[in-house]
């Protein structure tokens, strides 16, 4: 009987060791790829030749893989902007000419060369942000009437701080703020927090995007402006640019788990493919459907949010980054990301309001469950087999009564 016991609870032992090791071997199978990151501001530029205007800045980043190059350029020239650019050289570098990318409507003034290595291109451009004021709480801004929004904020408009200020090469991060001239920014501002990654990991904080070294993060922060009614809501339009294969749809994938970003069970990833295909997803911008009320939030501080169906665009959006790199030959596709629902607190209740959005090469990382997960899950499936196993040991070695 001792015997029965033993080997049973050894044989439950290595199962829940198992579970650990192969989940543990298979999450980690990311973490394998890095890439060496450098970073640079103003790549090229002499200051004394040809100063700066206040405000506009280009920060580059370089994720050097074994036999390719990512190369992320954050400007903000008009609307600010992200631009991502494979190439199949270990070697390429970025090229600007400054006089001319600072005129603002010069094709070509800024390049990766040699060009013949760049594999794919794209632009995640912020033009505006929308206030609306939502008197019956409806939290659906494409139902109201024009009369409900108030002039938009443009953000090719906004004065945007010196990036120098808040560049951290250690963490490959800064922090891109900017405001409107009017009133409503006295004390508040947009941001743009950028990250670069080199490996596989997550933010700390929520919604604690699973990123790669194929990958970027931009968290929005709307924080401190003055809302124009007692009522406001607030939208986020978003553009994308591509040499050829634009962003054309939003695929939103579901989960059973919601460990890392807690109620959010969805994902929703904007991404483009070859013409007439839905595979191989070659880039995209992925986020969760949730934004937050404050810094540091707890449950209560989430907000749902939802996006447009993605459109075409005739025009180009107004940022110097994809006039110097694009030109006309491209792309663009636009959509509005609506931040709360009926029944949510409005803006003026905490004065803040933060959205994350990872921005990649290649098919987005897919969240799966961490080995702690798994661990509960084999305690939780294998504690009844081993009852079972158990309860059955015993009923073998009780005693039997005698016959009749």
């Amino acid at each position: 009987m001792a015997a029965d016991i033993m080997y049973t609870i050894h044989f439950y032992v290595l199962f829940v060791l198992l579970t650990v090791r192969c989940s543990s071997s298979f999450i980690g199978n990311g973490e394998n790829y890095r890439r060496n990151l450098s970073l640079e501001l103003n790549p090229g530029l002499n200051s004394s030749l040809t100063p700066l205007p206040p405000g506009v800045g280009l920060l580059h980043v370089r994720a050097l893989g074994k036999n390719n190059t990512l190369h992320y350029l954050l400007c903000s020239q008009g609307a600010p902007a992200l631009l991502l650019v494979h190439t199949n050289s270990t070697s390429s570098k970025v090229k600007v000419d400054w006089p001319a990318f600072l005129v603002q409507n010069t094709t070509g003034s800024l390049k990766l060369t040699p060009e013949s290595s760049v594999l794919y291109s794209n632009t995640l451009v912020f033009t505006r942000l929308w206030e609306y004021d939502d008197v019956n709480d409806t939290a659906a801004p494409e139902h109201l009437p024009p009369s409900s929004f108030f002039q938009p904020y443009e953000l090719q408009n906004f004065t945007w701080d010196d990036l120098n200020k808040t560049l951290d090469p250690m963490a490959y991060t800064a922090l891109l703020c900017g405001r409107d001239a009017s009133e409503s920014f006295s004390n508040g501002s947009l941001c743009l927090k950028f990250s670069a990654f080199d490996v596989e990991g997550r933010d700390q904080g929520w919604p604690s995007l699973l990123h790669n070294a194929n990958s970027s993060q931009l968290r929005v922060v709307l924080d401190g402006v003055v809302p124009r009614s007692n009522r406001s809501r607030f939208s986020l339009e978003l553009q994308v640019v591509g040499s050829t294969q634009a962003m054309s749809r939003v695929d939103v994938l579901r989960s059973i788990d919601d460990e890392y970003t807690p109620s959010i069970f969805k994902v929703s990833q904007w991404v483009s493919s070859p013409v007439n295909s839905t595979f191989p997803v070659l880039g995209y911008a992925q986020w969760k459907p949730v934004a937050y009320r404050r810094p540091s939030p707890v449950f209560e501080d989430a907000t749902p949010c939802r996006h447009s169906t993605p459109v075409p665009v005739a025009q180009l959006p107004p940022s110097g980054l994809v006039l110097a790199y694009y030109g006309g030959e491209s792309q663009t596709t636009g959509l509005n990301m609506t931040f709360s629902i009926t029944g949510d607190p409005f803006y003026n209740i905490t004065n803040y309001l933060s959205w994350t959005v990872l921005v990649g090469l290649g098919s987005p990382p897919v969240d799966s469950f961490s080995p702690l997960v798994l661990v509960i899950m084999a305690v939780g499936l294998g504690t009844p087999m081993l009852i079972i196993l158990l309860g059955g040991t015993e009923a073998q070695n009780l005693p039997r009564e005698a016959p009749y």
